[in-house]
């Protein structure tokens, strides 16, 4: 058990360091001011960061994803694969309603986390040395958010949380499934890990593009109130007012930089998952495992 939880630290660790400026980029452009817009797009927005906040700017609200990650993993992971053994069968459809399942309960705990996240991010924007801070760390901004607001200000977003992890998960998990299959990734392959990156990099993909608008709805809303203004009446409101401002265009603000996220990260995350899996089912001499490829079924622990 502490060896899983090391596990799940150490990959999500890692893509939490790697992709965390790629995430603060997708956040501001997604809720800058379209009548006044700080960023012209990806590159632009990376530049101005540095150069404004220096390099420590793309990893604002970094806390929270860090404090988290250990029990997101540990629950998507533990949760897809219960969930998984328990339907019986490893078929596609499974896959994917394992990995919805997981995606659902997870959300307990990624809306809270997220909701700091994005506050952190958007504290100071513009500015080298910050003149006002409203929050300390992610700690600090649940607490002061849950002082004001109570729980239901510190589950701001929990709609469209669940409405994004919910299906995405099952693509996530899914699309790795069927990519491992289709590449023949089996313990005995030399060319294992490249095709347990490329798998888990794919998944990382198709799982944002199934469901990046309403992450753009999710971060609006988390990001509704900060300055003291408020904009939206909810998810709907949120949806009809973006469009009305921006267009069809407004429900992809920042996929480039996410998509760019997307794939190392993912592709770290699933291949340490599943090289470890393929160590500890190797000491214990398979006895526990079924018949049939290892790697079939990465996620159960």
């Amino acid at each position: 058990m502490s060896r899983n939880r090391s596990l799940c630290f150490v990959s999500g660790a890692a893509g939490v360091l790697v992709g965390h400026p790629f995430d603060t980029v997708k956040v501001r452009l997604q809720v800058q001011n379209v009548e006044k817009p700080l960023y012209r797009g990806t590159f632009h927005c990376f530049q101005s960061i540095i150069k404004q906040e220096s390099a420590f700017g793309l990893y604002k609200g970094i806390g929270s994803p860090m404090m988290g990650l250990t029990f997101i993993n540990a629950l998507v992971f533990g949760v897809q694969g219960n969930t998984l053994r328990a339907l019986g069968k490893d078929t596609p459809l499974n896959q994917f309603l394992a990995g919805s399942a997981a995606g659902a309960i997870q959300c307990i705990i990624c809306c809270p986390m997220e909701l700091a996240k994005t506050r952190m991010q958007l504290q100071g924007t513009g500015e080298y040395k910050l003149k006002t801070k409203n929050y300390k760390n992610s700690l600090d901004c649940l607490i002061k958010i849950y002082r004001k607001e109570g729980l239901r200000g510190i589950n701001r977003g929990m709609v469209s949380t669940f409405i994004r992890e919910t299906p995405s998960f099952g693509f996530y998990f899914l699309t790795y499934d069927c990519m491992t299959r289709y590449l023949g990734c089996e313990a005995e392959d030399s060319y294992v890990i490249p095709k347990l990156l490329f798998s888990g990099g794919m998944s990382g993909i198709v799982s944002w593009l199934s469901t990046y608008p309403v992450d753009v709805i999710k971060s609006r809303l988390q990001a509704d109130g900060v300055g003291g203004v408020t904009q939206y009446n909810g998810i709907l409101d949120c949806v009809r007012k973006s469009y009305h401002e921006e267009g069809w265009r407004v429900f992809t603000r920042g996929l480039t930089s996410t998509l760019l996220r997307a794939f190392p990260v993912n592709a770290a995350t699933f291949a340490t998952v599943t090289v470890f899996l393929m160590y500890m089912r190797s000491e214990d001499n398979l006895r526990e495992c079924e018949p049939g490829p290892v790697i079939q079924q990465p996620s159960s622990l």
